[in-house]
């Protein structure tokens, strides 16, 4: 089953795409799910529509006016982006996200706006949307929905190592290793991390217990990297809730670390009108500021416990006015903080499980300054970019939810209660039909254990 996965992320610069050619093989509940990624791309709003979006986003107040007019403007670029891409059985649009509404760390709704009837219309194909709203309604964060996605990803790497070469380096220091631990992470305009296997209650204990002692520490510049980590720089923790429900792929946790490119995009669009820091190069002329790093990692969101999740309602650029704007820094400096927070926040985590291998997507992933920085901060952990498995690191959130459309279609849950927090698995999304009678796949007694993925043309005829 071809399905085409829509998303535009929290950086709300343009609509990533993915067609995925989705096929079982095995028995369903050993099951192997094989994932051929036909094609990838990225359209870019039209000026008009991302000054729009911006304007409607917090610290921005909006009208009902407004919303309905965004709400067309956006259906109709995803339909355009879909329209260029090859025929899929299947659309599975996430929208855009405008609003994620959280009170005292629980969700209480969420609005992602872009009217698939104008995808549903160009298209004549099926359209799934709504996805985050279902795990919300089951009292959940309605995020990182992605961990549906990375667990049997995980699972895949962990049982079939050939896929990642674990002990063949790809990092350039040319570091090499065992596995371990698996986790996958994503940089995109807020950060998202996902634990799977290996973490058991004794570590989740001995982890939650030790993790009290450890401080946070700031960093001069790059070329103070390698006393930072043997000092276990930066080793802040975030207390863990103790009842996390296991599931099949073992200790499942997942949730937002944080902003990634967020409020470094903030400043760089504040201060130069560009969309963000082009291969880092702000950063890497800048010095990290000890003491604005340290008011910084004092934001009790950092100090929840997961599940969790976070969005431009707190990261934006009125609260980078806020903390940032009475110390005064040029540029090159405050990009330079911002990348060490997100460093540091992510890293933290990553010391925290105890990770001996993390799967790193997303466009953060192309900012040198920010990679340095987490691969210092993480103690050695192995990163292996998303490629490796056959995921494209710019298309990984449009992959995942390919693979939500496909669970959706299938009448299988597409969350994870153990990752989201909901009340139990839950069928995600709604469907608008296409031009002809609504057919789906015959519904799947269980999710798929593993998923492989890779990159080229269309299937093999079997």
């Amino acid at each position: 089953m071809r399905v085409l996965g829509l998303i535009s992320g929290t950086s709300h610069d343009g609509i990533d795409t993915a067609l995925v050619d989705w096929a079982l093989t095995g028995d369903v509940l050993t099951g192997v799910v094989e994932g051929v990624v036909e094609h990838t791309g990225t359209t870019p709003y039209a000026p008009e529509a991302r000054a729009a979006i911006l304007a409607a986003l917090p610290p921005h107040t909006t009208d009902m006016g407004a919303v309905c007019r965004l709400d067309t403007l956006v259906g109709r670029a995803f339909a355009e982006a879909a329209a260029g891409c090859p025929p899929a059985d299947l659309v599975c649009s996430h929208g855009q996200t405008l609003y994620h509404w959280v009170e005292d760390g629980r969700v209480r709704g969420t609005l992602q706006l872009g009217k698939v009837a104008w995808i549903a219309e160009r298209l004549g194909v099926p359209v799934v949307s709504d996805l985050r709203a279902r795990d919300v309604a089951a009292g959940g964060q309605g995020a990182p929905l992605v961990s549906a996605f990375d667990l049997p990803l995980l699972a895949g790497l962990a049982e079939s190592p050939e896929q990642g070469e674990p002990g063949e380096s790809h990092e350039p220091d040319g570091r090499s290793g065992p596995v371990g631990r698996l986790g996958a992470l994503n940089l995109g305009g807020i950060a998202n991390l996902t634990v799977a296997a290996g973490v058991s209650r004794h570590d989740h204990a001995e982890n939650q217990t030790g993790s009290s002692a450890e401080n946070h520490a700031v960093s001069r510049d790059a070329d103070d990297a390698e006393d930072r980590a043997a000092n276990h720089a930066g080793n802040h923790a975030v207390s863990r809730d103790a009842d996390h429900a296991e599931d099949s792929t073992g200790w499942a946790l997942a949730y937002d670390t944080g902003p990634a490119s967020a409020l470094m995009d903030a400043a760089v669009l504040a201060a130069t009108g560009r969309p963000y820091d082009e291969d880092g190069r702000l950063a890497a002329a800048g010095r990290v500021h000890d003491g604005l790093l340290a008011e910084l990692l004092a934001e009790p969101y950092y100090h929840r416990p997961p599940p969790k999740t976070t969005g431009k309602e707190l990261f934006h650029a009125g609260y980078l006015d806020r903390v940032a704007g009475p110390y005064g820094l040029g540029l090159p400096d405050l990009t330079a903080t911002l990348a060490a927070l997100t460093a540091e926040t992510v890293a933290a985590e990553i010391r925290r499980h105890r990770l001996g291998t993390v799967v790193v997507s997303g466009g953060g992933t192309r900012n040198p300054v920010l990679m340095r920085e987490l691969r210092v901060r993480s103690g050695g952990v192995r990163l292996l970019p998303s490629d490796r498995l056959g995921v494209p690191p710019d298309a990984k959130e449009a992959v995942a939810f390919s693979y939500l459309g496909w669970l959706t279609a299938h009448g299988l849950p597409g969350t994870v209660p153990a990752c989201t927090g909901a009340s139990g698995p839950r069928v995600l999304g709604s469907l608008t039909p296409g031009r002809g009678p609504l057919r789906l796949p015959a519904p799947l007694a269980a999710p798929p254990r593993i998923i492989r993925m890779r990159t080229g043309g269309r299937r093999p005829t079997r």
